[in-house]
């Protein structure tokens, strides 16, 4: 079986990150969340089920068979939207969808607080997006609901546009979203990172059921956050940020010469997984280089032993130039690249780490992940401690 040089990997990764002429767009999934202390989807799914009462539960169990979270909260909409009078559906009639639709989104709400995240990965990950200085803007694109890349922005006073304009009450602006990076009619500076996230936040709420708007922090008790889109066709209105946002994604990865990252991804949605496998193939001098965790998935692998410039490395394998083959251990790694025998930058915290450190160094930027670090540290060893000091 071929064998891969995770250190010859690494080095051909950072001299395609030194390109600053360069589009480049940062794709992430659960796993990034996960990396800063934040449950993953099938986590969420079961402490979102433990803080509903019995009957809540039933009725979220009911929508939730061959579905999974996102999937039932669309259901629950389509039920609330369609249905009139005393009809029901799976035992809901439209109010109690409605109801149950709040309730289960501010169990979200709850679970994805990041008050006791770790924010040294999504801040090494601000930090190289601040150093980076690419004649494009970086595009992060995400399916996470959490603050925690906004959170991380702001903490080091990155400039970032998600696609609304406003403090309270920020009002979506499709035409801010479509201009073509680049350009001079585009109206948002190119220094400006974009922040776009596919499957709606946590502090996305509906205003009087038609629009979406993003609110100072989370939404209330008692209100249903725009989290991933109904997939109905009954009012398209209610569509627009994620159908818009989506279209960013396809255009942004066929720009020419992107180089597009992939980490925390699970490969488990058909639809973005066709958008990133036709950019693929249609745009060949674009690169796209897909980290995961653990094992390939196989609808990652099928495509990647046919598509040279869809490289994929996991913990100890890799998929590189359409050939599949195991890592060869190098005789001497550094920690940050290669522990207990796998491929480091598989982790998101170990590849945001190793993205910062491939920008220039700003030193009020290095202060503040200094400062992450250590009181990152300094709780981590007080956990550990904490009972027997007492």
């Amino acid at each position: 079986m071929a064998e891969h040089d995770p250190l010859r990997f690494a080095t051909e990764l950072s001299a395609k990150l030194a390109t600053r002429s360069r589009h480049v767009c940062v794709f992430l999934g659960a796993g990034a969340a996960r990396a800063c202390g934040l449950p993953d989807i099938a986590q969420l799914q079961d402490r979102v089920l433990g803080r509903l009462s019995e009957d809540e539960r039933g009725a979220l169990n009911n929508q939730l068979a061959g579905r999974n979270l996102e999937e039932a909260l669309s259901r629950l909409r389509r039920i609330a939207a369609l249905i009139t009078g005393d009809q029901t559906v799976d035992g809901l009639n439209a109010a109690q969808a409605k109801e149950l639709d709040a309730i289960v989104c501010q169990a979200i709400v709850k679970e994805l607080d990041i008050e006791a995240a770790d924010l040294a990965p999504v801040c090494r990950l601000a930090a190289w997006a601040a150093r980076a200085g690419y004649r494009l803007p970086i595009e992060l694109f995400t399916v996470n609901y959490d603050l925690l890349l906004e959170t991380a922005l702001e903490r080091l006073r990155v400039p970032y546009f998600d696609g609304f304009v406003g403090t309270l009450m920020a009002r979506f602006h499709t035409e801010l979203v479509e201009g073509i990076p680049g350009l001079d009619t585009e109206s948002v500076p190119a220094f400006f990172v974009r922040l776009w996230k596919l499957h709606g936040s946590v502090n996305w709420a509906w205003q009087d059921e038609r629009q979406i708007v993003r609110l100072g922090k989370p939404v209330a008790e008692g209100a249903a956050a725009a989290i991933y889109p109904s997939d109905t066709k009954y009012e398209e209105s209610r569509r627009v940020p994620f159908v818009v946002l989506q279209d960013r994604l396809r255009r942004a990865l066929h720009q020419p010469e992107t180089l597009v990252i992939v980490a925390g991804y699970s490969f488990g949605d058909a639809h973005l997984n066709e958008l990133l496998f036709d950019a693929a193939v249609r745009r060949e001098r674009s690169e796209f280089v897909a980290f995961c965790y653990s094992e390939i998935p196989d609808a990652l692998a099928d495509r990647a032993n046919t598509t040279p410039n869809l490289q994929v490395a996991g913990s100890r394998e890799a998929i590189l130039g359409g050939v599949r083959g195991n890592w060869k251990p190098p005789a001497d790694a550094p920690a940050e690249l290669w522990e207990n025998d796998q491929l480091a930058l598989r982790d998101f915290g170990k590849l945001a780490a190793y993205l910062a450190r491939s920008a220039a160094r700003e030193p009020e930027v290095d202060s503040v992940l200094r400062e992450l670090v250590d009181g990152a540290m300094a709780r981590r060893n007080a956990s550990a401690g904490g009972d027997g000091n007492g």
